[in-house]
């Protein structure tokens, strides 16, 4: 799948399993025709909904909250904002666009997941921080640029901290 909006972490081998549940639990919140599909990564998949990846994010901690059994093999969901071609470039138009997310009185930190790619996280970085005019904050960002890089395609979101749903930890909360 070239375009996605969600970007899910399952253990490694549990995709097929994982896909089924993502495309269940998606039609809960009210994706009518949400598409699913395992990655050339063990353990990642994507999800493309009709929904606004942040909202879906929201709509599913809900029910996570409600149901916690319903979520068996997705780990962890990540909102994804734009999707390009894994290219430096094409990596730092994305981030100059989506910068604009970010507030002047804001701070932000780049973090680069990278996967099936010989481009170097160092040259990813240096591109997406030169339109970023804000300062840095390694530890505690309002912003996070997020840059999921999986082979051929990288999925690019400005994200709060709290924008990414971890089951784990969210279930853990319950206990």
């Amino acid at each position: 799948m070239i375009d996605f909006n969600l970007l899910v972490s399952c253990a490694r081998r549990m995709e097929n399993e994982a896909c089924s549940e993502v495309w269940f639990l998606l039609s809960e919140v009210g994706d009518e025709n949400p598409s699913v599909d395992k990655t050339d990564v063990s353990g990642l998949i994507v999800a493309k909904t009709s929904l606004d990846p942040y909202q879906a994010i929201r709509k599913l901690r809900d029910l996570l909250m409600r149901s916690p059994e319903e979520f068996r093999y997705a780990l962890k969901i990540v909102p994804i904002e734009v999707t390009v071609p894994t290219r430096v470039e094409r990596i730092e138009d994305a981030v100059r666009i989506l910068s604009k997310k970010i507030d002047v009185n804001e701070t932000f930190r780049i973090t680069v997941e990278k996967r099936h790619s010989q481009i170097s996280t160092r040259n990813i970085i240096e591109a997406a921080a030169k339109h970023v005019n804000r300062k840095v904050n390694l530890e505690k960002p309002d912003k996070i640029v997020l840059i999921e890089v999986i082979g051929g395609m990288t999925g690019i979101s400005i994200i709060k901290p709290n924008d990414v749903l971890s089951v784990v930890k969210e279930k853990a909360k319950l206990e």
